[in-house]
Formats: C-alpha cells, structure tokens, sequence
C-alpha cells in the first residue's frame, strides 16, 4: 500500500482516519467499526463493500 495514498484516503461514512492492516489487506476505519477490502492493490472505499468489525477485532487493532 503506497503510504502517500494512505495519508490522503479517509472512510467515506466518518471522513476519519484509515489504519492499513497487511495481513488481510483492508484498510481499517475504528470510528465506522468498518474494514475496506484492497483488492488488486486498489482500495474499495465503497460502504456496501466495507465488512464490519466486531469489538473484539476492534480490541486487537487497538494494540
């Protein structure tokens, strides 16, 4: 994931913060409790396409 690119995207729900996880490939919104997909290296910043994240993913991101 290019880091400039990391440092210019935001959720499109809250307008907050992206945390890029490597592992799955998805960029992480903590304030919408949403992970975006990254597929073919290209960011789906597309809510219907985000999957949820339950309080205990969002526990261990916040290590």
């Amino acid at each position: 994931m290019d880091k400039r690119l990391l440092e210019i995207l935001v959720c499109p729900v809250t307008k907050g913060p992206l945390v890029y996880d490597r592992t799955r490939q998805e960029l992480i919104s903590r304030s919408a409790r949403l992970a975006y997909p990254i597929r073919d290296d290209i960011p789906v910043m597309l809510e219907e396409e985000a999957r949820e994240l339950g309080d205990e993913e969002l526990e261990q991101l916040g290590r």
